[in-house]
């Protein structure tokens, strides 16, 4: 009984942490396309106030003792505070100068590509029934640390790579810089985005811990169908007779991957139960 429990409780949490993520992934979305559309605030200097603004969520959150954090080499994460900033801030400028539909067309394309990065980097299988429904999990594992104490030292890194970057791509004091004239409305709507960030951050690397890269993955084609359809309501992107198609088949796709995963399970609790 105690380990029923204790599953149960488990897998609570994990839906509790898939809920918490889609909403605020659908929120930073249709938040962030609003900024650029109507504020036109530059995306390099977005990304960093929303890595500044995790930074500073979690040294609040440090000082009230929710977690403690761990001295890791700043060597080991190098190279994750560059994927990730690179991955927000390539992101963010997909949907700056992209309709919301296209957007979400291109992060779906990370699925079959973390596969195959997980099959040949980190020797991980996946049968062919979960290959067809189609970094930062396995680098918790290695450091043994929880998404909070690997997000307090990455996304410091990440501000501090994006504060060099910055002046050499996009105004700084001028109009239209991080610095420039705005107007209050704008610039709280910016600190919005970056708190909400904080909580999209957060939530990707609690997920991706606790479940897998591509569970994860495939959790956000359920969020890329809501997101389409939200962007066809506020901002009028076309909505085509294709893409509705496409919004079932990965609909589709996603049950098909969740009976396929639950079966794979079931069967290697069958063996475990089985041997002598």
């Amino acid at each position: 009984m105690a380990s029923l429990a204790d599953r149960v409780r488990g897998n609570g949490r994990i839906a509790a942490g898939l809920l918490l993520n889609l909403l605020v992934s659908i929120c930073i979305v249709f938040l962030n396309k609003w900024i650029y559309v109507h504020y036109g605030f530059p995306n390099m200097s977005l990304t960093l106030v929303h890595f500044v603004v995790t930074w500073l969520g979690l040294y609040v959150c440090q000082k009230l003792d929710i977690f403690a954090p761990k001295s890791l080499p700043p060597s080991k994460l190098l190279l994750l505070a560059l994927s990730f900033c690179g991955f927000v801030v390539f992101t963010n400028l997909s949907l700056q100068n992209n309709t919301i539909g296209t957007y979400q067309l291109a992060k779906a394309m990370t699925t079959p590509v973390i596969i195959v990065i997980q099959t040949l980097c980190y020797k991980k299988t996946f049968s062919t029934k979960i290959r067809l429904t189609l970094w930062v999990g396995a680098k918790q594992h290695e450091l043994q640390v929880n998404s909070m104490q690997l997000l307090y030292y990455q996304a410091p890194m990440s501000s501090a790579m994006l504060l060099i970057a910055v002046p050499f791509f996009e105004p700084v004091f001028a109009e239209g810089g991080v610095f420039g004239p705005w107007s209050v409305s704008a610039l709280l709507m910016v600190l919005l985005s970056g708190v909400i960030a904080f909580m999209v951050n957060l939530s990707i690397y609690w997920i991706i811990g606790n479940t897998s890269p591509v569970t994860y993955n495939m959790f956000g084609h359920f969020k890329f169908c809501i997101t389409l359809f939200g962007g066809y309501v506020l901002f009028k992107d076309p909505l085509s007779i294709n893409q509705g198609l496409g919004m079932l088949c990965t609909l589709f796709g996603i049950l098909a991957y969740t009976r396929f995963k639950l079966s794979e399970q079931e069967g290697s609790k069958s063996k475990l139960v089985q041997r002598p």
